[in-house]
Formats: C-alpha cells, structure tokens, sequence
C-alpha cells in the first residue's frame, strides 16, 4: 500500500514539476521575428478572441496556455481595446502587460470651418471610421438627436469644426457625432455672451453658419454679422448666395438668376429673415462673430476676388462696386447682399 501511495505521488509530482515547465517555457518564450505589427483588439472582445488575433499577427502562439494566462494574473477584464504597433520577439508575458498598460493608436481627424453634415460625414467614410449613409441617418432621427441634448430636424450645425483624436475599435459612428456635438456645447458655453440674448441659440448658429459660408477672412466675421444683423433690423431678406445653394437640390457651381427665384425654405433671396437652421458647422469665430457683431453702417458687401470684401452703405455704393469687382461675372449670375 506504501508503495502505491509512493508512486501516485511521484507521478504526481512529476507531472506537476513537466505541467508546471511546460507552462513556463511558453510564458517566457518570445515569438521569433523583430518586426513591428499593427493589430487591432476590437471593443468588447473577449480573451479568446484577443489571444486569435494575437495569434494570427504573429505575436502569440495561440494557445490554451494564454488564456490560463491571463486568468492567473487576473488579467480578464483589463485588456485594452484598439489599435496597437505591437511588436515580435515579445515573450506571451510581455505582450500581455503591453496590452494593459499600452496607449492605443491615435488618428488625427480634421474637421474643416464651414463644412456641412454631408462633408463632415464624407471625411469620416473616406478614412473608414463610419459608414456615411448610416452618419446621416442617425443625424436626422428624432430619438437619436433628442439623445444628443439637443432639438430640430437635424444636427446640421451643430457637429462642432476641430481635429478629433479617435482609436480604432474605440470609436463607432454614435460616439463620433455624440463627440462632435458635445464639443459644439462646450464651446457653446464658454463663449462670452451679453447679457441679453435676443435670439435663440438655434437662430444664432444658423446666423453664424451663413457668416462662415460668406468669408473665409476671419477679420471680416464681425462686420458680415454686422451687416446682416442691419439687414434684418430693417425687414431686408439676407440675399446669402450660400444660403440659395445650400436649398438646392443639384448644384453645378454655377449660380443663375433662375436658382436666385427659386422657392425654397434656404432661399434667402425669397424668404424673409433667417432660412429654418444652419446650412453647416460654423466655428468659434463666426459663433463669436453673431454674438458680438459689429457696429457698422453697412448694408450690402460683394466679394473683392482674393478672399475679402467691399462693404457699402447704399445700394448705388454696392452697384458700382458690383461693377467693379465682379466684371467678370456671367450677365446670368447675381450676387447682391
């Protein structure tokens, strides 16, 4: 009986002692190769499937002994999700405090002053962060915009103009426009404001995106808020050209008298006072600009061809400035303010 126990136990302890080598030749054994690799560990994912992706990278033997692994350092639920440079000759040990304590990939996504919900959702497909179709859509379903804190049909104007740091397998289409927009009311907020708001903040973005639209020249914003502002006190309809174009079904860049009479909601050139919303995202700038316009005299202004404008106090000041820097317009166009 003596015996017996002896030798169970020595097989035992011999298995042991080899389960035990086993496990640590694999823990302390580096993949072979020196090459850096990018792999991405989507949110959500699971050990099993983290220790897959690592095995198909080249990083890991995928292995069982992995997943003990991480089990034994009670690792389970403090691997990061997204885009690592990882690179071979780590040992399985080594990888998995990288994937702890490591920083993701970050990309750097520029959003322009300026540029529309349709842009805006363009530049984010084209680097395969969303799908556009489905940014628009959430951009204009009710529950998903009331979710966002704010009102309206759509969030046209309201997805705040910055460069956006974003992770792959952090990010997806709902936390990008969520960003965009919380960035927008941050920035709301912290604009100075007088004392007394005689328009809504939907009145004023909308304002603000049309000032974006009509000057590239940030020294301009003011006095174009300014001007427009005068217009409105006085009962005058806007004529924004932008504000025509951005109503237009198709646009060819070619703005006729025809588009100019067109009915449309954004046609200010028919309508009077401001279009329903924002024709884009306006900047900083331009949200400054309609909250602190200038005080001019003006009433009129027409481009002077190298990005600025000549600004009039009448109607026959704007005609002969007309003439003289826009000579070379087609007798089809009109751009009048």
């Amino acid at each position: 009986m003596r015996t017996f126990v002896f030798w169970t136990v020595t097989v035992v302890f011999i298995t042991a002692i080899s389960l035990a080598g086993w496990f640590a030749l694999y823990v302390t054994t580096p993949v072979s190769g020196t090459a850096q690799v990018r792999v991405l560990i989507p949110r959500g994912a699971g050990v099993r499937r983290i220790t897959k992706i690592l095995g198909e990278k080249g990083i890991i033997t995928d292995d069982v002994r992995f997943l003990v692994l991480v089990r034994l350092l009670d690792k389970v639920n403090k691997l990061r999700a997204g885009e690592f440079i990882i690179a071979r000759g780590l040992t399985p040990l080594q990888v998995l405090q990288f994937l702890e304590t490591a920083k993701p990939v970050s990309h750097l996504v520029t959003i322009p002053e300026g540029f529309t919900m349709e842009q805006i959702a363009q530049v984010f497909a084209d680097r395969h962060w969303v799908d556009k179709e489905e940014f628009l859509r959430l951009c204009r379903k009710p529950s998903f915009i009331k979710k966002t804190g704010l009102t309206g049909k759509t969030l046209e104007g309201y997805l705040f103009p910055d460069t956006y740091a974003l992770v792959r397998g952090e990010v997806n289409t709902e936390i990008i426009i969520t960003m965009m927009v919380d960035n927008f009311k941050n920035v709301w907020k912290s604009l100075n404001k007088p004392d007394k708001l005689q328009w809504s903040r939907h009145e004023l973005v909308t304002l603000a995106s049309i000032v974006e639209k009509e000057t590239g020249a940030a020294t301009e914003r003011a006095t174009i808020a300014g001007v427009f502002y005068n217009r409105l006190r006085k009962g005058m309809r806007l004529q924004s050209d932008p504000t025509t174009i951005y109503g237009l079904a198709h646009f060819n860049g070619n703005l006729t008298r025809r588009d100019l009479q067109s009915k449309t909601p954004y046609n200010t050139y028919v309508i009077p006072g401001l279009p329903p919303g924002p024709i884009c995202s306006p900047g900083r700038s331009a949200l400054s600009a309609v909250l602190h316009p200038a005080k001019v005299p003006y009433y009129y202004f027409v481009a002077k061809n190298d990005g600025t404008h000549c600004f009039s106090t009448s109607l026959k000041q704007h005609n002969r400035a007309v003439r003289t820097y826009q000579k070379k317009r087609s007798n089809g166009q009109m751009h009048k303010k």
